[in-house]
């Protein structure tokens, strides 16, 4: 994992394919076509796709725990972030955006990092990545490059920890973050979250992404994108102790090259 580790501290994300088996998938993607059905959208008709996303919290139950607590993604994340130390869930969790075939602006399509803490209805976030250790893509249905994947700067997350320090434990709105970052950030290389449905990208909570449009491929494109919670603000104390998230907060905030 030495090698993989080294990529997740230059790069920001690692990408862990067949994460989620195929028959958990095909079951996932029943129960969530199940939530566009009662929300008058059939997955198998594009006359009832009139809008390009659609969200709702991600389901419970037994299906999604199996998901969720994939032993591949368990240990990738025991890995990135220490054994015992992020707060297991018997799910998957957070938000499931579909997106459907449109040339229309979804209006969420702007480069940002994931907020973690709510202060006053809003997603806020701080250089200690208040609970959040990783963020998680679970791909639930398979994505190429013609289907609006999510876009990832690569290696930006060792920008973001210098742009948040100033704003102490207290945080920042998370929608500020993407405008107070160097020019040079978004002149980074850039990669397409694409692969098959099961595929799950692994990402530090400060990876700036963001959505894409138009969708020009064939049919939803399904995604859930759900913290993987830390216990407690990082300490970001340089020691042997120091997990791989981290010890990529603490290189950012040592970084004077951008």
């Amino acid at each position: 994992m030495t090698t993989a580790i080294d990529n997740f501290l230059a790069d920001g994300f690692v990408t862990v394919r067949r994460a989620v088996a195929p028959g958990v998938v095909r079951a996932c993607v029943a129960l969530i076509e199940e939530e566009l059905r009662a929300r008058g959208i059939d997955p198998r008709n594009r006359v009832t796709w009139t809008k390009p996303v659609v969200r709702f919290p991600c389901p419970e139950g037994p299906t999604f725990a199996a998901a969720g607590t994939s032993p591949a993604l368990c240990t990738v994340y025991d890995q990135l972030l220490g054994r015992g130390r992020w707060i297991p869930r018997q799910g998957v969790g957070g938000t499931i955006p579909v997106r459907f075939p449109s040339t229309s602006d979804p209006g969420d399509a702007g480069w940002h990092i994931d907020g973690s803490y709510d202060v006053g209805g809003q997603w806020w976030v701080n250089v200690q990545s208040r609970g959040r250790g990783l963020l998680a893509l679970f791909l639930f249905s398979d994505v190429g490059d013609q289907d609006a994947p999510t876009e990832i700067l690569v290696g930006s997350h060792l920008d973001v920890p210098r742009v948040l320090a100033p704003f102490g434990a207290r945080g920042v709105w998370n929608g500020d973050v993407a405008r107070e970052l160097p020019a040079s950030t978004f002149r980074r290389v850039r990669a397409h979250a694409t692969g098959r449905a099961g595929d799950v990208y692994v990402c530090h909570p400060f990876l700036v992404h963001r959505a894409t449009w138009p969708h020009r491929g064939s049919g939803p494109r399904i995604l859930a994108q759900p913290a993987i919670e830390y216990p407690q603000p990082f300490a970001l104390r340089e020691d042997s102790d120091v997990c791989a998230v981290e010890r990529a907060i603490l290189r950012g905030l040592e970084r004077r090259d951008s």
